[in-house]
Order: C-alpha cells, then structure tokens, then sequence
C-alpha cells in the first residue's frame, strides 16, 4: 500500500475529529463549564457551540432544573431528651453553574450535612409535641439557613420538606393510650351531654303535655257546667211556663221512687215521708169527677166509668207502695200483695168513695 495514502487518510481522519471536538451541542436547561488551558473560560449555553480543539476543556453538563434530593433519616435529640428520627426533602435549583463548579467540591453532600446541622439545632430547643406539631415553622427556618448558605454555590433553595418525624416505639405506644384516653373522654362527655339534653327534651315535652291536658279538662268542665246551666234554666222555665198541678208533681214523683230503689249496692233505702203526701195526691187526683163529653157520657154509664178509673187508681198506689216496700226490704224484693190481702185495702178512701158512687 502506498505510505502516501496511509498519510494521508490519518491527516483526514484527525481533521475530522478535531471538527467534531471543536463542536459541542449543550440541551436545553443545561450548562457545561470551559477551561482554557486550565483557567475557567466560559459556560456553555444550551445549543450549538464552538471550542477551540486541544486547548478548551469542556467539564461534564450541570442540570439548572429544580432538583429533588431525599436524605436518609437522621436522628436528632428534642428539648425534653427524645432521640427522634427525621426524614428531610429539598428542592433546590443550580443558578450559577461556575460557582456551583468552582465554589463546592460537592454541593449535594454540602447540602446534606448542612441540613442535619441546622435540623438539630432547630429541634434541639423544641420538645417532643412541639416538634410533632410545628413542622411549618421546621420548614421555615431550615430553609432560610439552606437558602443563606449556599447563595454563594450558586445554589437557591425553594423548599425544605420535614417528609416524617419517627419518635421511639414506647413514646408512641404512650401517645397512643393518651389519645386513647382523651378519645374516650370526650365521648363521655358527648354521651352525657345527649343523656342531659334528652331528658330536658323529655321533661319540656311532658310539661306541655300537662299543660295542654289541663288546659283541655279546663275547657270540657266549663263546656260541661255551662251546658248543665242551660239544661237547668230551660227546664225551669218550661216548668214555669207550662204551670204544672200539685198532682203531676206528686205522681213524678212516685215514678222516681222504683228507680232509687234499683241500684245494685241499695240494700237499705228509707222511704221519706213525702211518699204519704204524694200518694194522697195521687188519689185526689185519680178520685175526682173527670168531665166527660156527650158521647161519652151517653155510651157509658157512670158508675162503670167510675169504677174503672177507681181501679186504674188503685192498682198505680198500690204497684207505688209494693216498688218502696221492695227497696225497703232488707231480704230483697217482695210480692206486690205481700202484707196486703187486698190491693183496695191500702187506700180505704177509694173503696169508700167507690162505694158511695
């Protein structure tokens, strides 16, 4: 083979190379720092650029996109000497690729011991439920010391994250039966609340019903005595205007007789002495000349006529006398005739008068 050819195919192939490493293509959001000859030089923007070969070097790519770093949990002592293991998340963002190239040998590592330091001293003057329930606060001052530190790495801070805070197992089993306990105390509390609130529910219910009921007897007794009233005022008046004889008193009268005298506890029943007054006002009514119209008086004779109204008189006083004898007796009730052989013997003046006629 000719050593010219070898020659040159060697000086095309190295002219190649070194136009191919004297062109460099950076992607968007990255960043890649220059040295010429050993001195910092530039960073190259993302797109298309030129280096001179041999005498530019080109350092590895920086990402400037924000960034999500988690570390390991760490433990850290509280206030009240609680060994607490706490998990920390930042976001952080490459703003200078020169300083963070030439001002930290490792950021990522400057950022890690940086947090565990400020953590601890953050918690160190907290307790145990103050760190539980302060996580914001936590965050806050994690971040302003974070964000002051490495401003000069070319670094900002956006945010610091406390991901968990793990305290001993005996600490949570002691948390647990607290709010185990403040649990069951305020369910106590409610339960008795609801009981206390039931019963005024109860208490006020029934005392409107008591009040509604005596306010409905009140009512039916007023309805009751007035309606009374009126039935008492209209007979009396119907009485007044109708004007009755003594006869007709005395016989209702003696109607009402058998109807005290049916009551089942009536074992002992006085007989007023009314009941002479009444039964004489009864005779004089049934013994006296009735007028009669001239039919009648033609059709029947008088002494029929008046017998039979002396008879319908008898037997009326003597089923009077026989009710009262009945309620009087103590060994119950007696036959009409009992004691009297004849119905007629007990008013000798209507048999007398019936004679007579």
């Amino acid at each position: 083979m000719d050593p010219l050819l070898v020659v040159g195919l060697l000086v095309i192939l190295f002219a190649v190379f070194t136009v191919l490493k004297a062109v460099r293509i950076v992607p968007q959001a990255r960043a890649r720092n220059v040295e010429r000859l050993g001195r910092y030089n530039r960073t190259l923007k993302p797109g298309l650029n030129f280096v001179i070969p041999y005498v530019d070097r080109v350092y590895s790519m920086i990402d400037l996109r924000e960034q999500v770093v988690t570390f390991r949990p760490q433990p850290v002592i509280t206030e009240d000497n609680l060994v607490v293991e706490i998990d920390n998340v930042i976001y952080f963002q490459v703003t200078d690729p020169r300083a963070a190239a030439y001002e930290i040998a490792n950021y990522l590592q400057a950022i890690e011991q940086l947090t565990v330091t400020t953590m601890r001293n953050v918690i160190g003057a907290m307790d145990l439920e103050k760190t539980l329930t302060s996580r914001d606060h936590i965050n806050s001052q994690l971040r302003g010391v974070l964000d002051e530190a490495t401003g000069k790495w070319g670094i900002r801070v956006n945010r610091v994250e406390v991901k968990a805070i793990d305290p001993p197992k005996t600490i949570k089993d002691a948390m647990e039966k607290q709010m185990r306990a403040e649990r069951d105390k305020r369910a106590a509390i409610l339960n008795a609340e609801g009981q206390r609130q039931s019963q005024i529910l109860t208490a006020e219910g029934d005392k409107q019903s008591r009040i509604l009921r005596a306010e409905g007897q009140r009512t039916a007794a007023i309805l009751e005595a007035e309606g009374q009233s009126r039935a008492i005022d209209q007979v009396f008046q119907a009485v007044h205007r109708n004007d009755p004889d003594p006869q007709l008193l005395a016989y209702q009268y003696l109607q009402m007789l058998p109807q005290l005298a049916q009551g089942p506890g009536n074992t002992f029943w006085v007989i007023p002495s009314e009941v002479t007054s009444a039964l004489q006002g009864v005779q004089k009514a049934f013994t006296e000349a009735l007028p009669r119209s001239a039919a009648t008086r033609d059709d029947m004779p008088e002494s029929s006529a008046a017998d039979e109204e002396v008879a319908r008189a008898s037997e009326a006083a003597a089923e009077a006398v026989a009710d009262a004898q009945d309620a009087e007796s103590p060994n119950g009730p007696r036959q009409l005739t009992q004691g009297v052989e004849d119905p007629s013997a007990a008013f000798p003046d209507l048999e007398k008068e019936r004679q007579e006629r």
